[in-house]
């Protein structure tokens, strides 16, 4: 067959400006859906044996604006506005996802600069394979395994545009000038949700805006029973429970039919109105892992993502169950290292240590100078090796000594670290499960003794902490700190 030259695209109405940020987000809508169902109705041709013509080819829509002002905008805010005048521009994929997210950052933008938003359609093709995404009844076929050749006919996913160059402070502005207005492409979101999907085995829209990360499946099954209770209390606020493969439930003594095959990364999502709830991600084990999720959930704009895993205690003065809250990380899991050069500092945010540090003593009823007795504060270092007890000691131990380690686990420098490249607040509090260095290695008598009485506790000190963050104003916990010089205006 020879490859179609003519390219015809849907019929779309001409870019209109917006004061309305709800008006703005039903015409991204309206267009994003028109591009959608384009391709999907042509996809759909070309797998029932009537390959289209001629080349099928639908855009992104997109959000501009363009500023002339250098007016001097509340000095306070971290987000909300350009940072210089010109255009800035956004490419915007599944904004019925993102509803709430797109109304307020584009509410922000108009009252900060005092100037419409322009929507239109960008000059970015969509990958049929991601417009078909949210289809359950279509894939799209491996090379070669169709009667057609996908791509004479649609366009593919394209790294040029799949990438972390804004986030990274590496992005060059195109042809027309315009810098980014949101920190990721249409292309990159769509990538990692459909990265979601696969690792976690539930919707990227289940999702909550305050995420908890473990690396272990005890804390998963306390979390269903704290979910429960909080179904079960009509105050709560929590309104359903969604498990690994969408397995959901509303009523708390219902049972949670989640499939016998686990996930890579097995996530559940105690839901609340408009996102405000608690997703709990067991990323396992390993520096690769905690990038990979913190990487995708990254363009779901959290408000806040927590370690609570467990960790190595490196002071003889520590206990098993005490608690470490990270003020400063030893970055050696490597993992990061070309995105965050180590020599960036990973700085702790106030507002997400003094929500743990309250959680902390809410749970354990101690306070000030009591506290101390069971939670320590300083440097967590974090490795790629989980066997590092094993090498020689001598240069490990010297360097953990001199960076004034008090803790080494494999994760939390890494979820710290991706926090502040990608500006979502982030903060660690581990529990000591073993001291290898004082001669308590983890072993399964010791650790079962632990597991009985630390866990609860620790993953109510977590959810605590969250429930303090979600009360708090958001441009209160969207640090400044995670801001660079300049800028994009979306959070």
């Amino acid at each position: 067959m020879t490859p179609p030259i003519d390219i015809e695209t849907p019929d779309a109405p001409a870019a209109e400006l917006f004061t309305d940020p709800k008006a703005a987000v039903a015409r991204l809508i309206a267009l994003y859906d028109q591009a959608t169902g384009y391709l999907c109705e042509a996809f759909t041709a070309a797998v029932e044996g009537r390959p289209p013509a001629h080349r099928v080819r639908a855009f992104y829509p997109e959000i501009r604006i363009t500023t002339r002002s250098y007016a001097q905008i509340d000095s306070r805010l971290s987000f909300g506005h350009v940072s210089s005048p010109g255009t800035h521009a956004a490419t915007i994929t599944r904004p019925d996802l993102f509803r709430n997210y797109l109304e307020q950052q584009i509410g922000l933008l108009v009252q900060n600069h005092g100037q419409p938003v322009q929507i239109g359609l960008s000059d970015t093709p969509m990958p049929v394979h991601f417009a078909v995404a949210s289809r359950a009844d279509m894939t799209v076929p491996h090379e070669g395994a169709a009667d057609f050749t996908l791509r004479d006919i649609f366009d593919v996913p394209d790294l040029s545009t799949t990438n972390d160059d804004i986030v990274n402070g590496i992005y060059k502005a195109g042809p027309d000038g315009a810098e980014p207005l949101a920190p990721f492409t249409a292309q990159r979101v769509d990538y990692s949700l459909a990265r979601l999907a696969h690792y976690t085995a539930t919707d990227p829209a289940h999702f909550q805006n305050h995420v908890l990360f473990t690396n272990y499946q005890f804390y998963v099954e306390e979390f269903e029973t704290f979910a429960r209770a909080a179904l079960a209390d009509p105050d709560s606020g929590y309104t359903a429970f969604v498990g690994t493969g969408n397995a959901m439930i509303t009523d708390p003594t219902a049972p949670l039919n989640v499939p016998a095959k686990m996930p890579q990364m097995p996530t559940y999502h105690l839901k609340r109105a408009n996102g405000e709830g608690i997703t709990l991600v067991n990323i396992g084990v390993g520096p690769s892992n905690a990038k990979t999720a913190t990487d995708h959930i990254a363009v779901l704009r959290p408000h806040a993502w927590i370690m609570v895993g467990h960790c190595a205690g490196l002071r003889n003065s520590q206990s098993l169950g005490d608690f470490v809250l990270a003020h400063a990380y030893l970055r050696e899991d490597k993992v990061l290292d070309d995105d965050l050069p180590v020599w960036v500092p990973v700085p702790a945010l106030a507002e997400i240590q003094i929500a743990l540090e309250r959680a902390v003593a809410e749970e354990t009823a101690l306070d000030g100078y009591d506290l101390k007795r069971i939670m320590r504060t300083g440097t967590v270092a974090s490795v790629d090796n989980r066997n590092w007890e094993l090498r020689d000691q001598q240069g490990p131990v010297q360097r953990l000594s001199q960076s004034r380690a008090i803790a080494l686990d494999m994760e939390s420098a890494t979820i710290a670290a991706n926090g502040f490249r990608f500006r979502v607040p982030y903060g660690t509090l581990l529990c000591v499960s073993d001291k290898p260095l004082h001669g308590e290695l983890k072993l399964p008598g010791m650790a079962s003794d632990f597991y009985k009485t630390q866990v609860a506790r620790h993953l109510m000190i977590g959810i605590r902490a969250m429930e303090r963050l979600r009360d708090m104003p958001l441009e209160r916990i969207h640090s400044r700190k995670l801001r660079s010089f300049d800028e994009t205006a979306f959070l």
